[in-house]
């Protein structure tokens, strides 16, 4: 049938052309083009199709442009455009600069730009500029001259300083700054009665030094939470070093003892040697004395009578042994 052929051929030509406009408009973003010109920010159709063959999502340009526009920010497209194909958030960009500006903070796109590109949230940067951060430190422990640790707690109010925002220091290196300030001026304290009756010292003297050089914070105020007294450092020192000292007294006398030990077995080793000796000479006499016999060098008389001489001679050391132990008993009775 021609008329039923006719109608399926023009369905078909209808289904194209419904895909056909429907990937046209996928591809062209036409919403997105009315609500710009809505929003009286004009942007070509052509520069919409020129994000889509650079892969720029046109939403996340057209978007932040109209915040831009309506909040009365002269912002250019290319710009945008080229901050968001550097890596850059272009939203968050777009409303840091309107946050600025209804703060009445001086701060240009390409600032804000570098800001974002470095790694910085530019927004909060811009919020802790309007409503400053306290940052608490850590408890930081330090001791005074008379060796009594003190343990103190800060926190400090900072403002964000934008112009030292790119290349300028961070959290960290305040709460660094601020620990090493605390224990320098408890550490200059001659007493740390001194640091608990008048804690406010602290945060005057660190305030003092400047500690905000180089960061990207003004410091606004260091207040000191909390201060406590810990351990007594000193006398742990000192009592550490009397233990050490009598470690060393102890060591040089078990050395002096072991010396004296080794003395005294080398003498009992030359005492017996030397009464090796004297037994080995002893055992010549009698050999020396028989051999005397026989060759009639010696008679046997004369060996009586020196046999006769050496009992006289034990009888009289034995005499003389009993007469001092008399004597001596006698001393002490007296």
């Amino acid at each position: 049938m021609p008329g039923l052929d006719g109608l399926i051929v023009l369905l078909i030509f209808l289904a194209l052309g419904f895909i056909l406009i429907s990937v046209l408009f996928s591809f062209i973003p036409i919403g997105l083009w009315i609500s710009a010109l809505a929003a009286g920010v004009r942007v070509g159709i052509l520069n919409l199709v020129g994000m889509r063959f650079r892969r720029v999502p046109p939403a996340k340009i057209v978007i932040p442009l109209i915040k831009a526009t309506k909040a009365g920010l002269d912002v250019e497209i290319d710009k945008l455009e080229a901050h968001y194909l550097a890596g850059g958030n272009v939203d968050r960009v777009v409303n840091a600069l309107i946050a600025a500006q209804r703060a009445e903070i001086s701060l240009t796109f390409e600032r804000a730009a570098a800001i974002d590109l470095a790694g910085r949230n530019v927004l909060e940067a811009v919020q802790m500029t309007v409503n400053p951060k306290v940052i608490e430190t850590p408890v930081v422990a330090a001791v005074a001259k008379d060796g009594i640790e003190v343990k103190a707690k800060a926190r400090v109010t900072v403002r964000v300083n934008i112009d030292r925002l790119v290349g300028g220091a961070g959290e960290e290196t305040v709460i660094a700054r601020v620990g090493e300030g605390i224990v320098t001026t408890v550490g200059s304290a001659g007493n740390h009665k001194e640091v608990l009756e008048n804690p406010d010292s602290i945060s005057q003297t660190v305030l003092n030094k400047g500690l905000d050089a180089g960061t990207a914070f003004e410091i606004l105020s260091i207040d000191i939470a909390d201060v406590d007294v810990g351990r007594n450092i000193g006398a742990k020192l000192r009592s550490d070093t009397a233990e050490a000292d009598k470690r060393i007294a102890q060591a040089k006398a078990e050395e002096r003892r072991a010396m004296a030990v080794a003395f005294e077995q080398e003498m009992t080793a030359k005492v017996a040697e030397m009464r090796a000796k004297v037994v080995e000479a002893e055992a010549e006499v009698p050999r020396a004395m028989a051999q005397a016999l026989r060759e009639g060098k010696m008679g046997v008389m004369d060996y009586y009578n020196m046999k006769n001489i050496l009992a006289d001679t034990e009888m009289r050391q034995a005499i003389s042994r009993i007469s001092r132990e008399e004597t001596h008993e006698e001393s002490e009775k007296r």
